[in-house]
């Protein structure tokens, strides 16, 4: 049986906190598994300006590669969209009956958890680690059993600034792995 984090978002890019995040989780939790898997479509989320899903997709790859224990997940390209999670984990959970799932998510989403698709049975089927991001704000006194607030400090890394950073023609070379430098300058120079 492997202990998998189940990692989502559009990673639109992906970048070096997204990697760092990860790893850390990966050895806090003692997981077999960190799955990125990259989302074709955020429900709550409206972006124009989200780069197409195969390059995304083939960016993280490419920024996976080489960091053991980090793989990259098509699933929920090969599901309905929009993605909701509940309905992904239930696809993983069929398609992998011996692993266990743990759902990674930001202080920002768990502050809209209510409004998820199934959160109750999200919450009463699956373990769940919440990461601190910028001005959010978790009450880790009101967090349900088998849920976690990472004690650790702020990744401020965020792709908006990524990609404005590069419409700008600015340096993101601390920002992302350098395996994809290149492509993140080249797909979103035009405003993706």
């Amino acid at each position: 049986m492997k202990e998998i984090g189940i990692f989502g978002g559009s990673f639109n890019p992906i970048h070096n906190g997204h990697i760092a995040l990860a790893q850390y989780i990966l050895q806090s939790f003692r997981m077999d598994e960190i799955w990125f898997l990259v989302s074709p479509q955020n429900p709550l989320k409206q972006q124009a300006d989200l780069l197409d899903d195969n390059l995304r997709l083939e960016m993280t790859r490419k920024a996976l590669q080489e960091k053991p224990g980090l793989i990259v997940s098509d699933a929920e390209f090969h599901m309905p969209i929009p993605s909701y999670t509940w309905n992904t984990l239930q696809w993983l959970s069929k398609r992998y009956p011996t692993d266990s799932f743990t759902l990674i998510l930001g202080a920002d989403n768990w502050e809209v958890f209510d409004r998820w698709a199934h959160h109750q049975d999200l919450i009463d089927n699956y373990r769940i680690i919440i990461y601190p991001r910028r001005e959010s704000v978790v009450d880790t006194q009101l967090l349900p059993p088998h849920v976690t607030m990472l004690d650790m400090p702020l990744v401020d890394i965020c792709s908006t600034e990524i990609r404005e950073r590069v419409r700008d023609k600015l340096p993101i070379d601390h920002l992302v792995p350098s395996e994809i430098l290149k492509d993140v300058e080249k797909y979103y120079a035009n405003g993706q």
